[in-house]
């Protein structure tokens, strides 16, 4: 691999771990359409790319969930008995979502991810957040909550904030509390969805040297490596910058990247 996609990664990850204290957003939103495009530069397969992206964003994920859950734990802001309670179906629901992805053809998978971020980022841009209106479920609804929860984020390598953040405001939990215990949702996810991918990529076909299932380990190291340096110097600059007006550009970004995402898929032979 050559000098310039070693530093490629490794302005990926700064920029992931920035926008990722900064904003609060998982890196999965950017990682997965700008890796796939590196990847279709690299001359990966291209029934493979998005697969790779997915698994490679998944496990990159899991330090920055653990710096986050320690730091929310710090603050007393993780709702524990609400983990608990979640986890199982989190835990279920990622990793039988990466059996689910692993069959899809790329360029549907390719769609699902551009419309779910397309969702995401009309939710930023319109600051949408649900009325609290009920009560959490009990044991068996939360795991039924967390399965869903789990194979959407599976399917778009995310943490999973964008959906049980609004769940549980919606269910009268504190933005804080809902907030910090999404972060701590966050863990199992990672793991159960960097697990899958390597599991369902294991011994296929054409993947390029490197590969651990559908995890490509420089990009791994290299983003994991920059991104947990740059999330705190993002979360110290939270409360310095116009975070409000970020996060619509933010979105704007989010929905370029996607879109190209789709050119790239759609272009390769």
């Amino acid at each position: 691999m050559s000098i310039e996609w070693l530093a490629a990664y490794l302005l990926l990850g700064a920029f992931v771990g920035f926008f990722a204290g900064l904003l609060g957003v998982g890196g999965g939103g950017i990682m997965v359409p700008l890796l796939t495009t590196m990847f279709a530069a690299q001359g990966f397969p291209p029934e493979h790319m998005v697969h790779l992206a997915l698994g490679t964003s998944m496990a990159a994920i899991v330090l920055t969930s653990i710096a986050s859950l320690r730091a929310h734990h710090a603050h007393g802001a993780v709702r524990w008995d609400i983990v608990k309670g979640i986890a199982p179906g989190v835990l279920v629901g990622t990793f039988a979502g990466t059996f689910i992805a692993a069959s899809v053809p790329t360029r549907p998978l390719a769609i699902f991810f551009a419309c779910f971020m397309a969702y995401v980022s009309i939710q930023m841009i319109l600051n949408v957040k649900p009325k609290p209106s009920r009560d959490l479920p009990g044991a068996a609804g939360l795991a039924g909550v967390g399965g869903v929860i789990g194979v959407i984020s599976a399917l778009v390598a995310i943490g999973g904030g964008s959906l049980s953040v609004p769940f549980m405001t919606w269910c009268n939990v504190k933005m804080q509390n809902a907030i910090g215990t999404s972060a701590a949702i966050g863990l199992p996810i990672a793991l159960a969805g960097a697990a899958g991918y390597l599991i369902n990529g294991w011994g296929g076909d054409g993947l390029p040297d490197w590969s651990l299932g559908y995890v490509f380990l420089p990009a791994l190291l290299l983003i994991s490596a920059v991104s947990t340096f740059t999330a705190p110097l993002g979360a110290r600059l939270a409360h310095r910058l116009p975070v409000a007006t970020l996060k619509k550009i933010f979105a704007g970004v989010l929905m370029a990247l996607s879109a190209k995402m789709l050119h790239t898929v759609f272009s390769a032979p």
